[in-house]
């Protein structure tokens, strides 16, 4: 549930599958419902803003979400509660930071915080400093992003200057931390350099 009410449709269908993969994946129940009810709580300007529940940036945060339960093997609420509230790209449906420090504990509001945006001037420094299991969530909200980045012809301005950056920063920061997340991003890395040749 979001503060205004019930979820409906995809949301509603994103909310199902994120209670079925964290049951799936041991995740106490107390901590499954803290995961649920901020996945509700980013969800609330996405359902205000988007009139189209199939805009690429409408189950960003449930996607974020399940990249770290299925691909990472992430339980740990905190993690899965930062990935959910983190917004790299639309400052404008993002979560206020009011709402999100009456919804969270003090340590994970200080874990969105120390995340760095695209476009930070010391975001290789930044990075490097996260702590792992922030570094992990800022790399699945991320990758999110960019999977879908294709999708936003409103930000074909901001795609090979994303391209650079993740090659430069993201990339080896991924690397770094864990396996099956660097495939992803080598991955995306070499499938969007042949889409930027051919724009």
């Amino acid at each position: 549930m979001t503060s205004e009410g019930p979820l409906h449709g995809r949301a509603d269908q994103m909310a199902r599958s994120l209670r079925r993969t964290l049951r799936s994946r041991g995740v106490a129940e107390d901590d499954a419902e803290v995961v649920e009810r901020v996945y509700g709580l980013a969800m609330t300007p996405r359902v205000a803003a988007l009139d189209d529940d199939h805009h690429p940036a409408y189950l960003h945060p449930g996607r974020s979400v399940l990249i770290l339960l299925q691909d990472v093997g992430v339980v740990d609420p905190t993690v899965l509660v930062v990935a959910a509230l983190h917004e790299s790209v639309d400052a404008d449906l993002a979560v206020a930071e009011e709402l999100i420090a009456e919804a969270v504990e003090p340590s994970a509001l200080e874990a969105l915080a120390s995340i760095p945006l695209p476009g930070d001037e010391q975001l290789v420094e930044r990075l490097v400093t996260l702590e792992p299991g922030v570094g992990l969530a800022a790399l699945s909200e991320r990758l999110d992003q960019l999977r879908h980045l294709h999708l936003r012809p409103d930000l074909g301005d901001l795609w090979a200057a994303a391209h650079a950056e993740v090659s430069h920063a993201w990339l080896p920061f991924a690397q770094r931390t864990h396996l099956q997340v660097a495939r992803r991003y080598a991955h995306w890395t070499r499938t969007f350099a042949r889409r930027l040749t051919r724009s």
